[in-house]
């Protein structure tokens, strides 16, 4: 059986703490037995944190890597609205522009 990934709103409104199923594997394209065992391998790209028999994720961890926060120099990434998130071109995650900086030269 498929299940639809989230969209990047739905992974933004997450609480602090979300569960490794159905959402941490939902946002990375995973089914539910590849999540849990890449997460018992530690092969997740994230830290999973284990609440007695729970395992859970922080959502910043997860926006993070999925590069949905903003950058460290304080540039946020920018989102196309679209039917696709492939690399076709058209709609989903494109990158900010670089940062020009002015150039000081000695005279």
């Amino acid at each position: 059986m498929t299940v639809p990934a989230l969209s990047i709103a739905a992974i933004l409104d997450q609480p602090a703490l979300v569960p490794l199923w159905p959402t941490v594997g939902r946002a990375l394209g995973l089914a539910e037995s590849t999540t849990y065992q890449l997460a018992a391998q530690d092969r997740l790209p994230i830290e999973v944190i284990r609440l007695g028999r729970r395992r859970v994720a922080r959502t910043v961890d997860l926006q993070r890597f999925l590069g949905l926060l903003p950058q460290e120099n304080g540039a946020a990434p920018t989102y196309q609205v679209g039917a696709s998130a492939g690399n076709d071109g058209e709609g989903g995650y494109q990158p900010p522009s670089p940062v020009s900086q002015p150039i000081h030269t000695a005279k």
